[in-house]
């Protein structure tokens, strides 16, 4: 969702033998060692977490890649990238978090991204078929009621919430980050409040460019990136973005990406462009957190409005963000996903942060 090609655009070293803070509750993050937390469980030749998870399709049989980090039998998170057609590699800021609080994880390559099997056969690329993708690759990797944790950015938020309505039972929390619940309206907001903050001759001129469809043209991303990108995906100036996300980007899948989202950067007239699911938000009973960024492609007051239709929902707001706000407004991000997964896993179903 808001990620086009941009062209050539271990472990966190503090892991520590005996994992201090989160100590509350039983089998929580904290009361794991060190050293069981790296524990590899995994029997037959050691992969470093990797593992290739085959998935049935409508047209035959592929294979997804997954990667696992740490070793926490009561927390484990499954990662949903965005895009859609991104790589996981942009989400490896968790790993700078995530191990120091004794929370498992899971990086995970859609099929078409990254290092997962690429059919080039657009007809996979459909909501309904990556639900069932998510449950195959949740079935092989033994993740339950128990344990999983569902984080879903971006795409992977429309996918994660998509997935939650039909299999909430297996689900031990559910995180929606930088994703409103219908793209009719991020459609709007897109138009009507983003657009509209670009100085009027850029705004004219990339109007221009799409009208006559020149989404490819060299000056399209040209002018998105300084004045659009900088200012609602990542807020930094572009030589100083990291290098997991420029990694990334440099990836994309663009048929995977035009196939959902569609082409442009302001609207969506891809296979997403009617999902709407505000009026099925009060049927989600598993704990779920929203996050919202100031500055986001996304309406922050849409996210803070859907964790009051969900059963027990949680707010999370990053004042310095924007998209990619597990950047840009780290500490708040991650403090506050960190904290909700404590919640939950001392349970609560609510988490104020």
């Amino acid at each position: 969702m808001i990620f086009r090609r941009t062209g050539s655009l271990l472990l966190a070293a503090a892991v520590t033998l005996t994992i201090s803070c989160h100590q509350s509750g039983s089998g929580t993050p904290g009361t794991d060692t060190g050293a069981a937390y790296l524990k590899d469980t995994t029997s037959g030749i050691k992969t470093g977490g990797i593992r290739m998870i085959p998935i049935n399709t409508p047209h035959g049989k592929f294979n997804v890649w997954t990667k696992r980090i740490g070793n926490n039998p009561a927390v484990k998170v499954l990662l949903l990238n965005g895009g859609p057609g991104l790589t996981h590699e942009y989400l490896e800021c968790f790993e700078s978090f995530f191990p120091a609080a004794g929370i498992e994880f899971i990086y995970y390559d859609q099929l078409g991204c990254g290092n997962s099997d690429n059919p080039k056969d657009t007809s996979l690329f459909d909501l309904s078929r990556s639900v069932e993708e998510v449950e195959q690759v949740r079935k092989a990797l033994h993740l339950d009621k128990g344990n999983f944790y569902l984080l879903g950015h971006s795409w992977g938020g429309i996918l994660a919430a998509q997935y939650a309505l039909k299999y909430q039972d297996r689900l031990k929390g559910l995180i929606i980050s930088d994703m409103m619940m219908s793209c009719p309206a991020y459609d709007q907001y897109a138009k009507e409040v983003l657009a509209k903050q670009l100085d009027p001759k850029v705004l004219a001129r990339i109007q221009t460019l799409e009208a006559q469809k020149k989404f490819d043209d060299p000056e399209y991303m040209g002018l998105l990136l300084p004045h659009f990108y900088t200012q609602h995906i990542l807020r930094r100036p572009l030589n100083q973005w990291p290098e997991p996300v420029n990694r990334s980007l440099s990836k994309v899948n663009a048929a995977m990406y035009v196939t959902m989202q569609g082409p442009s950067e302001f609207g969506i007239s891809g296979k997403l462009e009617k999902w709407d699911i505000t009026k099925e938000l009060p049927s989600l009973t598993v704990p779920t957190l929203f996050i919202g960024a100031q500055f986001d492609t996304m309406d922050p007051r849409h996210m803070e409005w859907a964790s009051t239709q969900v059963k027990h929902g949680s707010y999370l707001y990053c004042p310095n963000g924007s998209h990619l706000c597990m950047w840009d407004d780290q500490t708040t991000y991650m403090t506050g996903v960190i904290k909700f997964i404590d919640g939950i896993n001392d349970g609560q179903q609510q988490v104020k942060l």
